[in-house]
C-alpha cells in the first residue's frame, strides 16, 4: 500500500523555511511507529531538514540532483521511480515535502494526516484532499496541553 503521511494546518500548512511550524511530540511518536521498518519517500530538501537519517527506515530521496548521494540513502529522480523500487508487498510511505505530496496523491491508496486544527503561515502546503475520492474513516481528536500547542486529530483517509 502507498501511504502518504503528514501533519498539516487547517489551512494545509506543512511548513516554513524548511522547517515544521509547530511541535507536537505526539505526533512524532505516531509517524514513528507508522514508518519504522518501511521505506520512506521523500524530496531532497525533507531529507536534509533532519539532523540525520531516520533510524530503522529506508530512505528513497527524490532529486534531479545527478551528483546527490547522501550515505545510506537510494536516489531516484522522479516519483514513478521511487516507487518501482519500492516493494510491492509492504506499505511504502511518502512523508514530503509539499511537491512530492503533490506528485505521490494520485498513486496513494491511503492518506495518514495530523490534522493541526489552527491555521498558519507557510510556504509549503499539502495538496486538497478531494472529499469524491478519498474517505474519512477514522478521526481522533487530541486537545492541545502542555506538551502540545494546538489541538489536533489523527485522520485516516482510504480511496474510494
Amino acid at each position: 500500500m502507498i501511504i502518504l503521511v503528514a501533519a498539516a494546518g487547517k489551512n494545509n500548512a506543512l511548513g516554513k523555511n524548511n522547517d515544521l511550524i509547530w511541535h507536537l511530540p505526539n505526533d512524532f511518536k505516531r509517524f514513528k511507529a507508522l514508518t519504522s521498518g518501511h521505506h520512506i519517500i521523500m524530496g531532497r530538501k525533507t531529507f536534509e531538514s533532519f539532523p540525520k537519517p531516520l533510524p530503522n527506515r529506508t530512505h528513497i530521496v527524490i532529486t534531479r540532483q545527478k551528483e546527490y548521494q547522501p550515505e545510506g540513502c537510494i536516489i531516484a529522480d522522479s516519483i514513478e521511480k521511487a516507487l518501482e523500487i519500492s516493494p510491492k508487498s509492504e506499505d511504502v510511505f511518502i512523508i514530503g515535502g509539499g511537491e512530492i505530496y503533490a506528485l505521490g496523491l494520485p498513486y496513494a491508496n491511503k492518506i495518514e494526516l495530523t490534522r493541526v486544527l489552527d491555521s498558519f503561515e507557510a510556504d509549503v502546503f499539502f495538496p486538497e484532499i478531494d472529499l469524491k475520492e478519498w474517505k474519512l474513516v477514522e478521526e481522533e481528536f487530541h486537545p492541545k496541553d502542555e506538551r502540545h500547542k494546538y489541538d489536533f486529530s489523527y485522520q485516516t483517509f482510504i480511496r474510494k
